[in-house]
């Protein structure tokens, strides 16, 4: 067989495959609760980035691989992505490249909700729930909402180089000007959608939290069980979460955030670091692949996909132009309440990045 026939016949088999595995999960699922559209098309993409692509380490042909796919799908979707391109000193020395991926939806207000979620993902396992659902679940509501328009303007943001320190949403806030930050009405984090036994949302203390318990009452509203952190584990008080993803930035910059997960905060050390109580940590292991998860959870990424994607599109749409100016104001007056640059454990431990030490961005250009 010549190479071109062998390329072609590699590249039918990985259609195949796709096919096959997307037949298994749906007879997986059982009949009794149609997913959603937008789940079926989150669940797409998932397939394409964690098994088609596989593995998406940061700074590998894999990763950037991720990259364009998202990019192709935006422009596809009629969005005019940009993409942000970034590089970050390795321990030992070298640079590591990596990039964000931009789409904005115009909103009847130029006030902005940032929708963020990583495409990279860690060298074990596939990374189909971390963060695969994220990006996917992504992807799938720019999609659903393209035509629509929406109180505020929606930023959509793909994160690279998560997996490392937060070095792609870091980057982003870094560039941010007071203006850009001023008119940000709060940003909306999804890492790590489904796999997990319940589904939660975390916001910011007090005021912060308003996003957090608008999410809450949206899902109320719709029936979904919807949860928080219970606020058992001391080091993480009721609803709130550590500086463990993409989020944290945001929030140190003074931005409300609603970050979305599917984990179990009642087992373990009660802080959400285990996803399930069967199997515990599926996350950075083996088993985050597809066909762990469709075999001893059958129904349970689709459900909560869906539960999620019906939430945050409310969310999205009913956020009017007039309560986000509100909260802006508000949050403009607690600006003497300075926040730390820190990034909190799930232990509890406190993980410092000042802008010297390896892992900080360096400014390459701003395509944004």
């Amino acid at each position: 067989m010549d190479l071109q026939n062998a390329k072609i016949v590699r590249r039918a088999a990985g259609r195949l495959m796709l096919a096959a595995l997307a037949v298994l999960w749906m007879a997986s699922c059982g009949e009794p609760d149609r997913p959603s559209a937008v789940a079926d098309r989150a669940l797409a993409h998932m397939l394409h980035l964690s098994e088609a692509i596989g593995q998406r380490v940061t700074g590998t042909p894999n990763e950037a691989k991720a990259l364009d796919y998202v990019r192709q799908t935006f422009l596809a979707m009629g969005y005019e992505p940009a993409v942000q391109p970034f590089g970050f000193a390795e321990e030992g020395g070298g640079v590591v490249f990596s990039g964000n991926v931009i789409a904005v939806l115009p909103g009847d207000s130029p006030l902005e909700i940032i929708v963020g979620a990583h495409y990279d993902s860690v060298d074990v396992g596939r990374g189909f729930a971390d963060n695969a659902s994220g990006v996917g679940l992504l992807l799938a509501l720019a999609g659903r909402l393209r035509n629509s328009r929406p109180p505020c303007t929606v930023r959509f943001i793909v994160f690279g180089a998560e997996e490392p320190g937060f070095i792609g949403s870091r980057f982003y806030v870094a560039g941010m000007s007071e203006a850009e930050i001023g008119k940000t009405v709060g940003m909306i984090n999804l890492d790590t959608l489904a796999c997990g036994d319940m589904i939660y949302v975390y916001g910011g203390e007090g005021e912060a939290g308003w996003m957090r318990q608008q999410a809450l009452d949206i899902a109320a509203q719709l029936g979904i069980d919807l949860k928080t952190n219970p606020g058992w584990n001391p080091h993480y008080p009721a609803g709130t979460a550590g500086d463990w993803s993409d989020h944290a930035p945001f929030r140190q910059a003074g931005i409300d955030y609603l970050y979305c997960e599917a984990t179990n905060w009642e087992i373990g050390d009660l802080d959400g670091s285990l996803q399930t109580e069967k199997f515990g940590e599926i996350i950075h292991t083996p088993r985050d692949n597809f066909s762990f998860l469709a075999r001893n959870f059958p129904g349970r990424v689709r459900g909560q996909l869906g539960d999620f994607a019906r939430v945050l599109e409310t969310f999205l749409l009913s956020v009017t132009a007039e309560d986000a100016a509100a909260r802006i104001d508000a949050r403009a007056k607690d600006e003497g309440d300075a926040r730390p640059a820190v990034y909190l454990r799930r232990d509890g431990s406190v993980r410092r990045l000042p802008p010297e030490t390896p892992g900080s961005p360096l400014r390459l250009r701003d395509e944004r």
